[in-house]
């Protein structure tokens, strides 16, 4: 029913070789930390796992650790506590503005990192309560046949519209994985699929143990298009990790969030490198953005302006990024 819970086992490991155990003994378990996605989608009658492995008690899990090799977040580590992080905020501004930009403050005392990066697709059609998806004949991501912002395709169109992974894309993260086969670190991008029913690439009892990071001489923000002030899920988010050297581009990376099925780095911007920063480059950048952008009618907010609002973002924070550093 929706809005109210069934009773549900709940299982508290004490490590993460126990928790991929305690995964492969429930297979209707989902893994939770704060849940603030999650419990969200149980009660709107989005999922129903019949066990809940807690993980919010690994300590593994939920340490920020900086050094000459970069850094390393724990995939349990709160979105509060990043965004208060002053090493995280001073050489990784980007990855301080997104945790900064999720949501309000009980949100983000209680996501995680690693919630946030694997955070459902959402879709104006999908995350609605039971009854009114019902009375709509349901969609092709929960119980129908139909996706009613494309009804003429066969695939899901709901957005990816986690803040931190464009970020952390940006900088070029890697992401370690903890599963019964082992332990594997993989680029971040890796895991995210173009569609919308089934977005990420790792299997369900995989677990995100934490995020790497290089160290890193490139500067970065992040900003994001909403409609309120906090909140609200980006219509689009946009991180630039830029690197200057003189007057010419040196590095640029661009990736944007909450326009497609999943986060992705921004195609062609190579072409930039090793001149400097002119109009030309950033109505380049602007036309980049809007090919590879493809929102669809998943919010109330307009695909075109999604897409404009994220060409203008993305033009934005790069021309800002290239005065701080080139003077």
């Amino acid at each position: 029913m929706s809005g109210l819970l069934p009773d549900i086992r709940i299982v508290r490991p004490s490590d993460v070789a126990a928790a991929i155990a305690a995964r492969e003994q429930h297979p209707q378990s989902r893994f939770i930390a704060g849940g603030t996605d999650l419990l969200v989608n149980m009660r709107h009658g989005l999922i129903a796992p019949q066990s809940l492995i807690d993980i919010s008690r690994i300590d593994e899990l939920t340490t920020i650790e900086m050094g000459a090799a970069g850094l390393r977040v724990g995939s349990g580590v709160t979105v509060a506590a990043l965004a208060r992080h002053p090493a995280i905020a001073r050489d990784y501004r980007a990855i301080s503005q997104a945790a900064n930009a999720i949501a309000g403050p009980g949100h983000r005392a209680m996501g995680t990192v690693g919630g946030n990066l694997c955070l459902d697709t959402r879709c104006l059609f999908y995350n609605q309560s039971e009854w009114w998806r019902q009375a709509n004949g349901f969609c092709l991501k929960r119980d129908g046949e139909i996706c009613h912002v494309a009804p003429q395709g066969k695939r899901c169109h709901a957005a990816f519209t986690g803040d931190l992974a464009p970020a952390f894309l940006a900088l070029g993260a890697e992401v370690e994985i903890a599963g019964k086969q082992g332990r594997r670190r993989i680029p971040l991008g890796d895991i995210y699929v173009e569609d919308g029913l089934a977005h990420l690439a790792i299997a369900e009892d995989d677990l995100i143990v934490a995020v790497h990071l290089p160290p890193t001489a490139a500067a970065s923000a992040y900003a994001k298009v909403r409609l309120r002030g906090a909140v609200d899920y980006p219509l689009a988010g946009v991180a630039v990790a830029l690197g200057v050297r003189g007057d010419s581009v040196a590095s640029i990376r661009i990736a944007l969030t909450g326009t497609n099925s999943r986060p992705f780095v921004l195609g062609g911007t190579d072409a930039l490198i090793g001149r400097p920063l002119s109009e030309r480059s950033l109505q380049q950048i602007e036309q980049l953005v809007q090919k590879q952008a493809r929102p669809m009618r998943t919010t109330i907010a307009s695909a075109h302006y999604r897409r404009l609002a994220a060409a203008a973002s993305a033009r934005r924070i790069t021309a800002a990024l290239y005065a701080e550093q080139s003077g």
